[in-house]
């Protein structure tokens, strides 16, 4: 493979001319970075990144540790920061914790070690310790989709208990007294919010406290297994409307509730949250909280970048706000 030293003897300049048309071209007179460029097309060089890097000490790469790449909702917030990425030269590493604190831990750790520019996680845990000591070490990190005691670090995140409390507001609106809230385990941030949140917005209404149907985790199968459970409730005190903790139970939960022959809204009108894809595309198009889940990456991977460049940088914990989205699962 051709090198920098064949590129300058073919074009008939300097090694240093070279260095210059690949990292400061502004430097280089247009005819001759032409005659530099020409020498680089026909020889078939390749910049040596790798080398660059350790030369510099630091990679132009991010990466991104999400919380669940089953997850459409963590994709859609990886596209808002690739886009950022992209948009500043930038190639993005995704990594997949799978709700495990030491795989989480585990990357954290190889990707201090790959000199990545800036490192966007979603935790398991905001507080946990191995954030702030990723931080210490040098390497910004920006916590996504959480929000955390830790002014040293910034993050991004919906405010998930205005979220609730819009959920049971609108099943309220509906005529709606008898709310369950399908969702867990209660340790996930967002889980616990968004039912502090119904709860408020229940509680501001006069309205009868939610039922709550707790799930292992936030999936597909979980809320068919909790339609289950909230379907063999008796009839007289069963909940006439779900809001669940994310669209991935929503839809378990629509799915078992056709499957039982009853109808959606009419015996049971359920919001989801998150707003995914799949939620207004489903049989019975879902009501659902929207997350600015565009929005949620790009402007974490913004404050990524802007730390790793700025040395007045300024850390800040943004938060969004949601929106919800009325569609059949609640209208009819």
């Amino acid at each position: 493979m051709a090198g920098v030293k064949d590129v300058a003897a073919y074009a008939g300049v300097s090694l240093g001319t070279v260095s210059n048309v690949l990292n400061r071209p502004e430097r280089v007179s247009p005819a001759t970075r032409r005659k530099v460029e020409q020498a680089m097309a026909e020889l078939g060089f390749v910049r040596n990144e790798a080398a660059r890097h350790l030369r510099s000490g630091r990679s132009r790469t991010l990466a991104y540790v999400m919380l669940d790449a089953a997850n459409p909702f963590f994709t859609d917030v990886a596209a808002g920061i690739e886009e950022t990425a992209e948009s500043g030269h930038f190639s993005l590493y995704m990594c997949n914790s799978g709700q495990r604190a030491d795989r989480e831990a585990g990357y954290l750790a190889h990707l201090v070690e790959q000199r990545v520019q800036g490192i966007l996680v979603t935790p398991i845990d905001p507080e946990a310790p191995h954030l702030a000591s990723v931080a210490r070490r040098g390497t910004p990190v920006v916590i996504v989709d959480r929000t955390t005691r830790d002014e040293s670090l910034c993050s991004v995140a919906v405010d998930d208990v205005l979220g609730g409390s819009l959920a049971v507001e609108h099943l309220l609106d509906r005529g709606h007294q008898r709310i369950a809230f399908v969702g867990g385990p209660e340790s996930i941030g967002q889980v616990r919010d968004r039912l502090v949140g119904a709860r408020q917005g229940l509680a501001a209404a006069g309205a009868p406290d939610i039922t709550v149907i707790e799930t292992l985790a936030t999936t597909v199968r979980e809320g068919r297994q909790a339609g289950e459970r909230l379907l063999g409730l008796a009839r007289a005190k069963r909940p006439t409307a779900a809001f669940c903790a994310n669209d991935l139970l929503a839809l378990g939960l629509l799915q078992q509730v056709v499957a039982s022959g009853l109808r959606v809204p009419d015996d049971l009108a359920i919001v989801g949250y998150d707003d995914i894809y799949f939620a207004g595309a489903a049989a019975v198009p879902l009501t659902s909280v929207r997350q600015p889940r565009h929005e949620l990456g790009r402007r974490a991977a913004e404050l990524v970048l802007d730390e790793a460049d700025n040395a007045d940088h300024v850390h800040q914990q943004v938060v969004l706000l949601p929106e919800l989205v009325a569609r059949t699962s609640t209208l009819g």
